[in-house]
């Protein structure tokens, strides 16, 4: 009896689970390995972690999305290393699995450049415990600024910083804004929520880089007009649990706030580290490693790296870590497997730009879309169209567009829970010493 060739994908995010979902007519045999039993829209983190969103209405479990692919199968489980010599993974279980063609699509996690003693007191937004621990600290933050006497230390708790003027940092703080102005005006006594402080912290030269400068223009008039202060060519220097000091022009500043959100940047999962170690592979200062054209490490054709973690320029600029590049690489490199087990010649990878997108608040985005350029009304209705067909799940489709009906028209965000942490997330707590 002949093996089929066997695939193994390293992550279900955008990239992997796209390529497996190709994989469906090939004559292969596919194993998905994912730490998680689900998939992660992570573009709509940030509406978890401000409870406008529940977490259920962005995960879809792995095993029901490609329950009708009968050549594939899921395994809960985490990489620790790679034998590039035998084609092997090392589990954490002590087990092992073997590869003929080795996809790692792992994606990427928080960068903190150095300073990672900064974590526990501002944490980023990657994970779903990401989302819910942000939205248990912001809403947390309300609370204890309702019971405090002292004004001073009162506005601290009524301050939140969000670091990176990307579009994670620029959306989140347009959401923190309209949860203090909107949604929680009326909740409580003592405090008027519509006082609270949002704070946006960018070292380049305007909010949300990556876009042409009119549209940045315009998203930092409509964070103006939600009450968003940004700040621009301002770095951080030190992140404690009462606030942030910051220096611009050579001069300091501290923010005192108990709530510091990071969107700053991004690094490599562990796997690349271990997959360079491996097999010589280079990796870049944020620890993506670098592929050839084909998205293939150099020396091993048979093991590919895509998405977040694969570091692919195109005329001299770094590819985005966005969705679309993860899926059309995970496309790509199904169809360089198919091609090869064929016979056939392949092409390098050519990302196909179809735009950007960024949400700012209620009824205001900014697109590119190349030569097409717009902002407002039509930007915003664009983004949320766009973000509801990238949903796996139709059933999540159905769900997020009703949440988001009735936010618009009630401005109430339902999934406002503040959660007990874990015992693993006391010592993070901003809490008074």
């Amino acid at each position: 009896m002949t093996v089929r060739h066997r695939v193994v994908i390293v992550g279900g995010g955008f990239g992997g689970l796209t390529a497996a979902r190709e994989f469906r007519r090939l004559p292969v045999g596919v194993t998905l390995i994912d730490k998680r039993n689900v998939h992660l829209f992570q573009p709509l983190l940030y509406q978890v972690a401000t409870g406008g969103l529940s977490p259920g209405d962005i995960v879809s479990p792995l095993r029901w999305v490609l329950r009708k692919q009968r050549n594939t199968r899921v395994w809960l489980a985490d990489v620790v290393s790679v034998d590039a010599d035998q084609h092997e993974l090392r589990l954490a279980d002590g087990t092992s699995i073997a590869y003929d063609t080795l996809i790692v699509a792992t994606g990427a996690g928080n960068h903190y450049f150095g300073h990672d003693d900064w974590e526990p007191h501002a944490p980023s937004l990657k994970t779903l415990e990401d989302a819910i621990e942000i939205r248990r600290r912001v809403l947390e933050a309300f609370e204890r600024a309702e019971r405090e006497e002292d004004p001073a230390s009162r506005q601290a708790w009524l301050t939140f910083v969000v670091v990176g003027g990307g579009p994670t940092g620029v959306e989140l703080a347009g959401a923190l804004s309209e949860l203090a102005r909107d949604t929680l005006r009326h909740d409580f006594r003592s405090i008027d929520p519509r006082e609270a402080r949002i704070v946006l912290i960018e070292a380049q030269e305007r909010v949300l880089p990556a876009f042409p400068a009119p549209l940045s223009t315009k998203c930092l008039k409509s964070l103006t007009r939600l009450g968003v202060t940004a700040r621009i060519t301002t770095f951080v220097t030190a992140i404690d649990t009462r606030g942030v000091d910051v220096a611009q022009d050579a001069r300091s500043e501290r923010i005192p706030a108990r709530t510091v959100l990071w969107a700053a940047g991004v690094r490599g999962s562990s796997v690349g580290a271990s997959l360079a170690s491996a097999t010589g592979a280079p990796l870049d200062k944020a620890g993506r490693v670098i592929v050839l054209p084909d998205l293939s490490v150099p020396n091993h054709p048979e093991i590919f790296v895509i998405g977040d973690l694969a570091h692919v320029s195109r005329d001299g600029a770094l590819l985005p870590g966005v969705a679309p590049v993860a899926m059309q690489q995970g496309r790509y490199v199904a169809d360089v497997v198919a091609r090869r087990l064929r016979g056939r010649s392949i092409h390098p990878f050519r990302y196909r730009d179809r735009g950007q997108l960024a949400t700012i608040g209620r009824a205001a985005a900014v697109a590119d879309l190349g030569r097409l350029r717009f902002s407002g009304y039509p930007a915003w209705l664009l983004w949320l169209f766009v973000h509801l067909m990238f949903l796996v799940e139709f059933q999540n489709r159905v769900l997020v567009f009703i949440q988001w009906a009735w936010h618009y028209f009630t401005r109430n965000r339902g999934a406002r829970i503040i959660t007990e942490p874990h015992a693993w997330q006391t010592w993070r707590l901003p809490r008074d010493t």
